[in-house]
Order: C-alpha cells, then sequence, then structure tokens
C-alpha cells in the first residue's frame, strides 16, 4: 500500500469517525429526524427548523440545543444559517448519503 492511499485511508476513516460521533448521541439523532420534517418552521421556511423550534419540539433547553447543533454543524450533518434574531437549521442530506453509503460498505 502507498503512503499516498494510507493517507486516503486514514482521512477517510477520521471523517467516518467525526460522522458516527456526530450520530452517536440520543439527542443529536433526535434532532436530525425533527430536521426532515417538512413545514415545522416558525419564522415560515419550508424546510429546517429554527432553534426555537428544536428546543421545543426535542424538549431540550437552549443551551444544550446549541451544544448539540454545534458538533452536527462541525460533522457537516446540518447547516445554519442566521435569519434576523434566529439561527435557522437545515439537514444535509449529502453527508448524511455519505454516513449510510460508508455504512454499507462494510466498514
Amino acid at each position: 500500500m502507498t503512503t499516498a492511499t494510507k493517507s486516503s485511508n486514514r482521512t477517510t476513516d477520521e471523517r467516518l469517525s467525526q460522522l458516527l460521533h456526530a450520530v452517536s448521541d440520543p439527542a443529536r439523532r433526535r434532532i436530525l429526524k425533527a430536521l426532515k420534517q417538512k413545514g415545522c418552521c416558525s419564522i415560515g421556511k419550508p424546510s429546517g427548523m429554527c432553534a426555537c423550534d428544536i428546543e421545543q419540539k426535542i424538549g431540550l433547553s437552549q443551551p444544550t440545543i446549541s451544544h448539540h447543533m454545534a458538533i452536527l454543524r462541525k460533522a457537516g450533518l446540518v447547516q445554519a444559517e442566521k435569519q434576523g434574531p434566529w439561527m435557522w437549521y437545515q439537514r444535509n442530506d449529502r453527508a448524511l448519503q455519505e454516513l449510510a453509503a460508508a455504512l454499507a460498505e462494510g466498514l
């Protein structure tokens, strides 16, 4: 195995570890499921939710939601956009498909 191949495998393994860590927590999985629903955003967006909607739907405090969202954002599983005083979050389905494909390849 070449050095470039080893480096590529290591990068792939690190990315998979980051994704698995992000979805390892039940609260983060609940957040991702909530973000999958359409029409639940109180600021009128057709998809995604603002932090206050997630807080209400999941039943966790705002600081706890912020902590989990930071991990999901760092892993690239959610995207965030500031909308006035609110932070609006949307799932990154491409990253979730990447995770599913990596798992399907049989670790």
